[in-house]
C-alpha cells in the first residue's frame, strides 16, 4: 500500500513517561492511522492499527525508531509526511502558543524542564530523535499549559514574595490541549454557540477542571504542576504545603515525590486500584470511598470555578472517566443541581453527547478528548500562515 501524494500529512507524537502515542492526520484532520508504543523501559509493546507486537524498547529513541519503521511498513514513511507535531507539557510563561520548533524554542522547552521534570525531557527526546532521523521534516510544538495563559494574575500568583528563591513558582495549569479541543468541538456537537460560562471536567488518570469564560480559560485546578487540584489516579491532588514538608522531613525528597505522584489518589485511598473501571466493579468499602472522594473534590473545586465565572451556563465532560464513567457523571451532576442542571438519566446511561433534560437551566455535554487532532490542527494553521 502507498499513500504518497500531494496531500499534507502530519505525524503527531505525544510522548509520555513510558509511552509514545502517535497518529497521522491529513490536512482535512482525518486520522488515517494511529497507535502507541507502551511500556518503554519495561514490558513494552507496539500497538498500531489495532495490531500488537511485543517489542523491547529500552528508551524513547528505540521506541520512536520502531514507530517510524511500523508506519513505513504501512505506507506512511517519512517521505509521505509534511511535518511532525508534538505535545509538550510545559511551555512556562514564554511559550504560550503553538510554535515551529527552532533552536531557540527547543532551548526554552529545555529551560522549562525543572517545571515538568517527569514530562518535558520525554517531549524533548521525541523532538531530538526526529531531528536525527528525519532532519528535513519541519517540527511543531503545542503546549499543554498555553490554553491557560489567559488566566488573570490574581488566579496564577501564589501569595509568596517575588524573589530569586521563588522564580517560576506560579500556577500554570495543564490539560490545555484537551480544553482547547473541547472549545472547538462543543459547538459542532451541540449545534449551538459556545456557552459563555462553561465548566469543563477533564477526568481521567490525571484530572482537572477549567472555568472557560467566553472561550478563554480564567481558572483551573492544576497549579505549578499536574499534582495539584482533584483526587487523581495516583496523584494526591491538593495537599497542605506543611504536610508535604513533613513528608520530606520524614521520608526524604525522592520518596515523597514517589508517594504523592505515584502512590496516592485513588490508588492510595482504595488500597491498590487506580483505574476507575476496576473501582466501580469492586464492592469494597475502600473502593466506594475512593470514588466518593474523587466526586466530592470534583464538586468542591467546581463550586470554586463557578464562583470565578460568577455563574454557570453549561458543563462538559471529557477524558477517559468523563466520557465513560456513568456513575461518576451522575454523582457530579446531582451535586450540581443547585446550579439548575438537570440530568436525563437515560441519556447518561447511553453515553449520549447531550446529558441534560429539557427542564434543565444548565446544559451538560460529553465531548470526546481529541488532543492529537488539536495538535495536528495547530501545526496545519502554522504551516498555512508561513
Amino acid at each position: 500500500m502507498s499513500v504518497a501524494s500531494k496531500t499534507k500529512r502530519i505525524l503527531v507524537l505525544n510522548a509520555g513517561s513510558s509511552s509514545i502515542k502517535f497518529a497521522v492526520f491529513t490536512e482535512a484532520l482525518i486520522e488515517e492511522i494511529s497507535g502507541i508504543a507502551a511500556g518503554i523501559g519495561g514490558a513494552s509493546h507496539l500497538n498500531i492499527a489495532d495490531e500488537r507486537q511485543d517489542i523491547p524498547f529500552i528508551d524513547h529513541t528505540s521506541a520512536l525508531n520502531a514507530v517510524l519503521e511500523a508506519l513505513d511498513g504501512r505506507g506512511y514513511g517519512v517521505k509521505t509526511l509534511s511535518a511532525v507535531a508534538h505535545r509538550v507539557v510545559h511551555g512556562g510563561h514564554k511559550l504560550t502558543a503553538p510554535l515551529r520548533v527552532t533552536p531557540e524554542v527547543r532551548s526554552e522547552i529545555s529551560n522549562c524542564t525543572p517545571l515538568a521534570p517527569l514530562h518535558n525531557p520525554h517531549n524533548l527526546a521525541a523532538i531530538d530523535t526526529m531531528s536525527r532521523l528525519a532532519g528535513d521534516l519541519t517540527q511543531y510544538a503545542s503546549f499543554d499549559t498555553s490554553f491557560h495563559a489567559t488566566n488573570p494574575d490574581v488566579a496564577t500568583r501564589y501569595a509568596i514574595p517575588r524573589m530569586m528563591e521563588t522564580k517560576g513558582i506560579r500556577r500554570y495549569g495543564f490539560h490545555g490541549l484537551s480544553y482547547a479541543s473541547l472549545v472547538k468541538t462543543l459547538p459542532t456537537v451541540s449545534k449551538e454557540k459556545l456557552p459563555s460560562r462553561l465548566l469543563a471536567f477533564h477526568l481521567g488518570n490525571g484530572a482537572s477542571l477549567c472555568a472557560i469564560h467566553n472561550g478563554q480559560s480564567i481558572a483551573t485546578t492544576m497549579g505549578y504542576s499536574p499534582l495539584d487540584g482533584l483526587t487523581m489516579g495516583t496523584r494526591s491532588g491538593g495537599i497542605d504545603a506543611n504536610a508535604v514538608l513533613r513528608l520530606v522531613e520524614e521520608n526524604g525528597l525522592e520518596r515523597t515525590k514517589a508517594i504523592l505522584n505515584h502512590e496516592s489518589g485513588l490508588l492510595g485511598l482504595s488500597g491498590g486500584k487506580s483505574d476507575m473501571r476496576n473501582l466501580m466493579l469492586d464492592p469494597s468499602a475502600d473502593s466506594a470511598f475512593a470514588i466518593e472522594h474523587f466526586c466530592y473534590w470534583s464538586l468542591r473545586h467546581a463550586g470554586s470555578l463557578i464562583a470565578a465565572m460568577e455563574g454557570l451556563d453549561a458543563v462538559a465532560f471529557t477524558g477517559g472517566i468523563g466520557e465513560n464513567a456513568l456513575g461518576v457523571r451522575a454523582r457530579i451532576l446531582r451535586g450540581l443541581e443547585w446550579t439548575g442542571v438537570r440530568m436525563n438519566p437515560d441519556a447518561n446511561h447511553r453515553n449520549a453527547p447531550r446529558l441534560h433534560a429539557e427542564s434543565s437551566k444548565v446544559k451538560a455535554w460529553v465531548i470526546p478528548a481529541e488532543e492529537e487532532r488539536m495538535i495536528a490542527a495547530d501545526a496545519l494553521a502554522l504551516m498555512e500562515a508561513a
